[in-house]
């Protein structure tokens, strides 16, 4: 659920990806003396059943070892993971995957059982991995040249064809609202009194609490459902995502049911596919299920209509109320929540679209945006980065200003109340003054940053250890993750756990 920037525009752009691997590696690694290169070590903590005895959550940060069968490989970068399971990627393009041991943490997802020791999760190619992502039902990753291969949920997989659905009835579908029962414990509290066919959601808002925009389901189509084999409904082995001649991807983000991917070759393009319902893939309309890689409309050329202001020019108008491009040329960044999506531009405009229940799009209302749309009130702030979780979105600038909206309830803004914020709010912790934030990655309903002098800050839920300080107590501000002489050089949250990428203390 994270958001990573994958560089400029135009000619710059392709330049900066003709060595993806290269460009990877040049942000994290720091050679010492004449051809060495420091040892990078990854360290995860939070819930990831298989590592611990009892599947007791990590409270402490704990070094992942690479396994025996990898002499001379090492670790280039986290990249999360999903509920219960890990992800990291080597130097020589393999991706590793652990803590997942059976059913529980979705297993399907990561197809074994994964347990203390990573594991090489095998791709029907040969060419490295430099990129990954998973969600909270399926997993993508992209190689050197730029193929995209995605696995997990059958909805989340496409398959060629888009399905449009005229009669919406609002919130999420069947399949999205079902869970596995094995993972109630892992659920907020909060969230544990509402069951749709006797399986925690979730994906529901909370506890009796009255939500328009979820679907009621009838009871027929609930045992419909129940009925339908899991294996059939969650099984999907990983598959080359078909794309459009040429298209060359270099990032990816994967939400609750739905992928966004970044490509290079057409600058700066945002393609989507998934489940679309709340206008988490930004195509206008309540798409339900998208099972095609498509376009979305996020900047568009300099020749569009004076009189249809496109999603990439709202926001700011010129003194007669002629729209005008203001928003850059291509997209940089990318992240996928749990049902919103947002994006940032070569020029530092923050776009943002999906289900707007908790004011995770940051437009200053609770209303879904069916159409990527600017977050008018950071006009003027260059951002740089941009993360999101289930309900809530973390974005930095370019000077290293950490802003946030959307929901609240564990403190995942890090304002320092449970306060919900509809519009984008400067954190103004003191912890964080004089600090330049680097990097930032969202759980579920936590929050982490890495600043530029080598620190890990979290926030939000705990009740896994997730936030990494020793205990289990929610935090509503940004607090320091005691890593001791690690140097992080990135940072990745999984739904309940979280990994650094950190060079080993020497």
């Amino acid at each position: 659920m994270n958001g990573r920037e994958a560089g400029g525009g135009g000619k710059e752009m392709e330049e900066d990806r003709k060595e993806v691997r290269g460009a990877a590696a040049d942000d994290e690694m720091v050679k010492e003396g004449e051809g060495r290169a420091k040892e990078k070590s990854v360290l995860m903590w939070g819930y990831l059943p298989g590592v611990s005895p009892h599947r007791s959550p990590l409270l402490y940060p704990v070094a992942v070892r690479m396994p025996d069968s990898a002499t001379g490989d090492r670790w280039m970068d986290v990249s999360g993971g999903g509920c219960g399971f890990a992800m990291a990627i080597s130097e020589s393009g393999k991706l590793f995957t652990w803590g997942s041991t059976d059913d529980m943490g979705q297993s399907y997802v990561t197809s074994g059982k994964h347990e203390e020791t990573p594991e090489v999760f095998h791709l029907p190619t040969e060419v490295p991995i430099v990129k990954a992502a998973a969600g909270w039902a399926h997993c993508v990753a992209v190689t050197a040249n730029g193929e995209v291969y995605t696995w997990g949920w059958k909805e989340c997989v496409p398959t060629g064809r888009i399905v449009k659905e005229q009669s919406y009835s609002g919130g999420t579908s069947e399949k999205e609202e079902r869970h596995s029962g094995s993972l109630s414990d892992q659920v907020s509290p909060r969230l544990q009194g509402s069951r749709i066919g006797g399986v925690v959601s979730e994906f529901d808002t909370g506890c009796g609490e009255k939500n328009s925009k979820r679907r009621r389901l009838s009871s027929a189509k609930v045992e419909q459902e129940n009925k339908s084999s899991s294996e059939e409904t969650l099984s999907a082995l990983p598959c080359l995502v078909t794309l459009d001649t040429g298209v060359r991807i270099a990032s990816v983000a994967a939400g609750g049911r739905h992928t966004l991917a970044l490509s290079v070759s057409d600058v700066g393009q945002v393609w989507g596919w998934g489940y679309g319902g709340e206008g988490q893939l930004g195509l206008g309309s309540r798409i339900r299920n998208v099972s095609s890689p498509h376009p979305i409309p996020c900047v568009e050329s300099a020749s569009f209509s004076r009189d249809q202001p496109s999603a990439a020019t709202q926001g700011k108008q010129s003194l007669d109320g002629q729209a005008y491009k203001c928003m850059g040329s291509c997209v940089k960044a990318i992240a996928c929540g749990g049902r919103h999506s947002a994006a940032v531009t070569d020029t530092g405009a923050l776009l943002t679209f999906g289900w707007g229940l908790y004011g995770q799009c940051g437009q200053g209302s609770t209303n879904d945006q069916l159409s990527p749309k600017c977050v008018s009130s950071l006009l003027g702030i260059k951002i740089h980065e941009v993360a999101a979780g289930l309900w809530h979105t973390i974005c930095t600038s370019v000077d290293g200003g950490v802003f946030s909206f959307g929901g609240n309830q564990f403190g995942q803004l890090g304002t320092g109340s449970d306060q919900a914020e509809t519009l984008p709010k400067l954190l103004d912790a003191p912890c964080l003054e004089n600090k330049s934030a680097k990097r930032v990655s969202c759980g579920a309903r936590h929050t982490a940053v890495m600043t530029g002098d080598g620190q890990v800050f979290c926030w939000g839920w705990n009740k896994y250890g997730q936030l990494g300080l020793g205990d289990a107590t929610d935090r509503n501000i940004p607090s320091l993750v005691p890593i001791n002489n690690y140097q992080p050089k990135n940072v990745s949250c999984g739904w309940w756990h979280t990994l650094v990428l950190s060079e080993s203390p020497t």
